[in-house]
């Protein structure tokens, strides 16, 4: 029964990993050319009791915990004076290292025999066959016959229309991508406001979010609750207006923050906000599911890579645990995705909530107290 994987993130390589942990071969299909053809974001912070325990499941863990980005959990929340108002340093026992998206990527690609993922594979069709088949058709003209299914290929899944009408929704969030090279030599202000792991500077509606990574790299999201609409006049294709645009936001907010902005050594990049209903399921069909973002996009929580991982290692345990009897196995798997879904889609509203409604920043505090 081949099975295919759509999507070489971290949610689809886990599943293909950890079902190679027991002797089940899986092929993955990715549209990227390479493992290199984009970088891969900054850095997770893996959770103890799900990311964490996929790795575990994968045999990774070692590998893992060589990549951790010590200090990285620490945490400091500031008004937009700039004034800190909670700290909380990292002595190693918060349960949420941080390490870099890349080299855990990296991690799981060499854990798989050669030719298990297929670069340069853009799913564009998906034609079912009767019994749990499908074939797959691809932008270069290949196509291939699979026995399961498995679209991990995030928010907008060419997999997930098999299952579900359902489509993402902008939730009225968008954040800003900028970064600061250098900071501490270039903007040491700044940089010492950012501190050594999270910097959340917010108020109702809008904030300026940070996170320190290696090499004295500062990596900031601008958080701002602002329609479509409003996000469609700024050319972000001119970096020097836009970044003028959205400082125009923070007039008010200190030098030392809005630098976040302003002197970023790259043109911002806007990640409009997206979710899936909260409650998103479908009815069984055969030889098909979903993982990760496919299955439950939802707001940043600090959980989407977390549950990716999770989703993948439960599948392919499942998998395992039912030979020769899919169906069984992937009525077993999601019937523990679905309530655990929408419990942590709910937690990312509430705390969507907790950041950016009308007692922030005191209300992230008193989260962080609890």
């Amino acid at each position: 029964m081949p099975i295919a994987i759509i999507g070489a993130g971290l949610g689809g390589l886990v599943l293909a990993r950890v079902l190679h942990v027991h002797g089940i071969a899986a092929t993955v299909y990715e549209a990227e050319a390479s493992a290199t053809a984009r970088a891969q974001g900054g850095l997770l912070d893996i959770h103890d009791f799900n990311g964490q325990l996929a790795l575990r499941d994968a045999g990774l863990f070692r590998e893992f915990t060589a990549l951790i980005h010590h200090g990285g959990q620490a945490t400091r929340v500031l008004d937009r004076h700039g004034k800190l108002l909670f700290a909380q340093h990292d002595d190693g026992t918060g349960g949420r290292p941080e390490v870099q998206r890349g080299e855990l990527r990296r991690i799981l690609l060499e854990s798989l025999p050669e030719g298990t993922v297929q670069w340069g594979h853009k799913l564009t069709q998906v034609m079912p066959l009767g019994d749990g088949r499908h074939t797959l058709h691809f932008a270069h003209g290949s196509s291939t016959t699979c026995g399961l299914l498995v679209g991990a290929d995030g928010a907008w899944s060419k997999v997930r229309p098999l299952l579900s009408d359902a489509m993402p929704a902008y939730v009225g969030m968008a954040l800003i991508e900028t970064w600061l090279r250098d900071a501490d030599t270039r903007h040491p202000a700044t940089a010492a406001a950012a501190g050594s792991g999270a910097m959340f500077a917010i108020a109702p509606g809008k904030g300026i979010l940070s996170h320190r990574e290696p090499n004295g790299m500062v990596h900031a999201y601008i958080a701002l609750n602002q329609p479509e609409a409003w996000l469609a006049k700024i050319d972000f294709s001119d970096g020097s207006a836009a970044k003028a645009r959205i400082a125009a936001e923070f007039a008010d907010w200190s030098p030392t923050l809005t630098a976040l902005i302003t002197a970023s050594d790259t043109a911002p990049v806007l990640r409009a906000i997206h979710a899936l209903p909260q409650q998103h399921r479908w009815q069984r069909v055969p030889g098909v599911t979903l993982l990760g973002d496919a299955a439950h996009l939802m707001a940043p929580s600090g959980e989407g890579a977390n549950l990716a991982m999770y989703d993948g290692a439960e599948l392919a345990k499942a998998i395992a645990a039912h030979p020769g009897e899919i169906e069984t196995a992937l009525a077993a798997y999601e019937q523990e995705l679905f309530p655990r879904s929408a419990q942590a889609a709910a937690e990312a509203a509430q705390l969507h909530d907790i950041l950016y409604g009308p007692d922030s920043p005191h209300s992230l505090i008193g989260m962080f107290r609890q």
